[in-house]
């Protein structure tokens, strides 16, 4: 993986944190706009995350394709892409 593996582990740590105190919540009968809260600040953290990761892939990967690749690893590559942004826009 390309991206900064210290700053994805942090950020999927902290994600972790708070699905487990999610799960807490419902347990414990919470008010469901507090946990429905909770469970949005745990997809901007995955959002992000995700993000950084195929920001790296883009830079890498993908620019490694294009620069030296075959004609079919280029086609490849951008067909990874293609197929991410389609199950992002769903």
């Amino acid at each position: 993986m390309q991206a900064d593996t210290e700053k994805t582990l942090r950020l999927l740590k902290t994600a972790r944190g708070q699905i487990d105190g999610i799960i807490k919540m419902v347990e414990a009968d919470r008010y469901c706009i507090d946990i429905s809260t909770q469970l949005m600040a745990t997809q901007s953290i995955l959002g992000r995350i995700n993000a950084d990761v195929l920001k790296a892939h883009i830079e890498h990967c993908v620019r490694g394709a294009m620069e030296s690749g075959s004609q079919e690893e280029k086609d490849e590559k951008l067909a990874e892409v293609e197929r991410v942004i389609d199950k992002l826009a769903k």
